[in-house]
């Protein structure tokens, strides 16, 4: 099965309208949370799967989220901590970097999916596939200030264990495959 996974999205409706045209293929659309504002559920809604999210530290109108979400069968909020099984692949999904890390170190999970630092990412520890797809918005801010970045998403074959990695042109909103980084190649 081939699944989605997408972060940070930040109220970026045309970006987040990019990447799911680009997985309508997909069985499941993880997002590891900052959709911040509930219109967002309203793009979320548009792919044809399963939709699983997990809360952010920007998601402020969690009531309207959760009433929006509460209309669609197919979409399932998830508190802070998704632990599930897809296609025999156990996975854990938070929307914290320095949560993830340990959550990945536990043994419990083969794939570890989280964003929240804007920094895209796939990585391995131990046995584990990390996962953080970096910000569907288009920005970071490692820097203490706004950096414009390539907004990004990873699908992952649970039958391969591979991800692969996207951008989306912020001008066309064209979604190119990204090369993974050389991590993303290690057992």
């Amino acid at each position: 099965m081939r699944i989605a996974i997408l972060s940070d999205i930040h109220d970026n409706l045309w970006n987040l309208a990019a990447a799911i045209h680009h997985v309508q293929d997909a069985g499941i659309l993880i997002c590891c949370g900052d959709l911040c504002s509930p219109f967002v559920m309203d793009e979320l809604a548009g792919f044809p799967g399963e939709v699983h999210i997990v809360f952010g530290n920007n998601d402020a109108d969690l009531y309207r989220i959760t009433m929006k979400a509460s209309k669609n069968p197919r979409i399932h909020l998830h508190g802070e901590l998704l632990q599930t099984n897809f296609e025999g692949k156990r996975f854990a999904v938070n929307h914290f970097d320095y949560l993830a890390r340990p959550i990945s170190k536990s043994g419990d999970y083969d794939v570890v999916c989280f964003g929240h630092n804007h920094e895209f990412e796939v990585s391995h520890e131990c046995s584990c596939l990390l996962i953080n797809p970096g910000p569907i918005m288009g920005a970071k801010f490692s820097s203490g200030h706004w950096e414009d970045t390539a907004p990004t998403f990873v699908t992952y074959d649970t039958r391969t264990n591979a991800p692969e990695a996207w951008a989306i042109d912020p001008s066309t909103k064209v979604v190119l495959k990204r090369l993974p980084s050389a991590a993303a190649n290690q057992p």
